[in-house]
């Protein structure tokens, strides 16, 4: 008798356990959206644009010069709200130079542009979503902490964000930054690791 009781309270336990796993992931998945930001001043225009617009904004086609500034690795996963890949996604980067200066002719810093480094690439994302991108590590703009700004279109949606350094002292000091919630930021934080070929930092964009 001892045992058949156990045996039901295990059932009933594993029942209950059961069920709460098939409810819990949509709740918890839901906590892990990116958080959108503005697409800023400084979005490159085709016309602005290298006519060598991939994902390596290291090397220009035709350019012996390599960009200066830490090379770095970006990839992730592009997933809806469900955390389904989204296929066919185009994803765009861009940021400042390793002197502070972005591909856009509304940077009037009197500062030289690193002839060397592409300012802006893209990436069309296969059936798993993934994306990535060969650049550097980025630096600080007048007044900003060091980010790259990202945008997703997919089906006709237009999603724009900012990922930053986590841990960055400056990250604090930015009215951007400041403006995420807690839970919001390691949504939108890139941690750099050395996987063999360099740093590199993986953010699924989930919008």
């Amino acid at each position: 008798m001892t045992k058949q009781i156990t045996t039901r309270r295990s059932l009933l336990g594993l029942l209950t356990g059961t069920m709460a796993a098939i409810f819990q992931p949509a709740k918890a998945f839901a906590a892990i959206l990116t958080p959108p930001a503005s697409r800023g001043p400084f979005y490159p225009d085709p016309a602005m644009r290298f006519d060598d617009a991939d994902n390596d904004l290291v090397k220009i086609e035709g350019v012996v010069k390599q960009a200066g500034g830490e090379v770095v690795f970006l990839n992730g996963r592009v997933l809806d709200r469900q955390g389904k890949p989204v296929e066919n996604a185009r994803v765009e980067i861009w940021q400042c130079d390793v002197n502070g200066r972005y591909l856009h002719t509304g940077d009037r810093q009197a500062i030289d542009r690193d002839t060397g480094f592409q300012g802006f690439g893209h990436f069309i994302t296969g059936a798993d979503g993934q994306y990535e991108f060969r650049t550097i590590m980025p630096v600080s703009y007048p007044g900003r902490t060091p980010h790259i700004h990202v945008r997703v279109i997919a089906g006709g949606t237009e999603f724009i964000s900012q990922f930053y350094i986590a841990g960055n002292s400056a990250n604090n000091r930015d009215f951007l930054y400041n403006r995420l919630a807690n839970d919001q930021r390691p949504a939108v934080e890139m941690v750099f690791a050395d996987k063999g070929r360099g740093l590199e930092t993986q953010v699924d964009i989930v919008f």
